[in-house]
């Protein structure tokens, strides 16, 4: 490993909330490894929720993205600012999971003996040389096991490598509440690792009951990624049509809102003898509790989003609609499964193929198998609207639903 006198590593994810999740594995591998150092995680405002409380972290430090909205002046006092309470951190180890140039940048001021990021020939002339180890990069891994790499290509290892989410209380007590509410009878199934779970919710705090539940998450911040309203109407009308709860979210986002609203008025069990089994919770949660829904969930359907990262790391079964991302990447990762089929293995892609229907242990990804998925554009054509999601049909989606659910 050759590295020596650490006692404080920063690890820096300057991405979206599903991107900090995805990089647990190396806060473990880091705690792991040097079991007595401070290790904190530097992170975009908004997605610092996703690592709070987490058992591997010490810090978290935010970065605020409203720098970005500033005037020339403002922002330069403000980034003068930030990077000097990061130099006076006296970090020993910088990490590099993001890529950026702000990163790198961040990273070199930082002012630690070892900065290790991944080798790239992106971004500005002589970028590379602001650290001191550069890791190799392989662009068929998912993004787990990419963000593993960076430090597992210099001894930094772990045999676990579960992306994972601590649950507060009130995050639990929001959704007893909502059940008890709804009158939903349910028996509490934690799946969590022991020590995320606090001893006062080892118990039931559900009634015992058989209720079954779906956690649907139809929306995402970019709606290119989204499936055609009417055709998440009819698989939540089905759902509920078959005696089955469903609890839908969306981020308080107001385009994403609005999207949600949409789907909903178009199910028509919102008006008939099944509205008691529908819950609007829409704009109503926080990524807690997002990830307390999908804990007590059978099952989260949804389309590619951090809430269907959120329900496989609380080791809820996922099916997700994919259209212009890879699954290779990004598909749901399933922490039992990974646990013994890559930690000893050179094998760095749990979802294989370039599109298609996949599984990974408990999960499903539904993507159409046509040449140009995945293309990684933000719709086709530049119209922002995914071809390949809004001619997903329903039928194959609810055959895949009723295979998962038993039914």
């Amino acid at each position: 490993m050759n590295f020596s006198g650490i006692k404080k590593i920063l690890v820096i994810k300057l991405r979206h909330i599903g991107d900090v999740l995805l990089s647990v594995p190396v806060f473990r591998a880091l705690r792991e490894n040097f079991p007595e150092a401070h290790i904190a995680a530097l992170v975009n405002s908004g997605t610092e929720e996703v690592l709070e409380a987490s058992p591997l972290i010490d810090e978290i430090l935010v970065f605020d993205r409203s720098i970005k909205k500033m005037n020339f002046s403002q922002k330069y006092i403000k980034e003068i600012s930030f990077l000097r309470t990061i130099r006076r951190k006296g970090f020993d180890m910088a990490v590099d999971l993001t890529g950026g140039d702000r990163a790198a940048i961040i990273s070199f001021i930082s002012g630690a003996a070892y900065r290790i990021g991944h080798d790239t020939r992106e971004g500005f002339l002589g970028k590379r040389y602001l650290y001191t180890r550069l890791a190799e990069k392989n662009d068929n891994h998912h993004t787990v096991l990419q963000n593993l790499e960076i430090v597992k290509q210099f001894g930094i290892k772990t045999d676990n490598l579960s992306v994972d989410i601590s649950i507060p209380e009130d995050a639990r007590l929001f959704v007893k509440k909502v059940f008890e509410k709804n009158g939903i009878n349910k028996i509490k199934t934690t799946r969590l690792h022991p020590l995320l779970v606090r001893e006062e919710f080892k118990g039931d705090i559900f009634s015992e009951g058989n209720a079954k539940v779906v956690h649907v998450h139809p929306t995402s911040r970019w709606l290119f990624k989204c499936w055609r309203d009417e055709y998440m109407a009819e698989v939540i009308n089905w759902l509920t049509d078959r005696g089955i709860t469903v609890i839908v979210t969306s981020a308080p986002d107001k385009r994403e809102m609005e999207k949600a609203k949409r789907i909903l008025s178009l199910v028509p069990s919102l008006v008939t003898r099944h509205s008691s089994l529908l819950v609007d919770l829409c704009g109503k949660t926080t990524i807690k509790q997002i990830a307390a829904i999908s804990e007590v969930s059978d099952l989260f359907f949804g389309v590619d989003s951090a809430p269907m990262h959120i329900a496989a790391a609380v080791g809820t079964p996922v099916v997700a609609l994919f259209g212009p991302s890879g699954a290779f990447h990004w598909g749901p990762w399933d922490n039992n499964i990974s646990n013994f089929k890559f930690q000893n293995s050179n094998s760095g892609n749990p979802y294989p193929e370039k599109n298609g229907i996949q599984t990974f242990g408990i999960h499903t990804v539904i993507q159409q198998d046509w040449k140009c998925v995945p293309c990684g554009k933000d719709g086709c054509d530049g119209s922002k609207t995914s071809r390949c999601l809004t001619e997903m049909k329903t039928e194959e989606v609810i055959n895949i639903l009723k295979g998962n659910l038993n039914i």
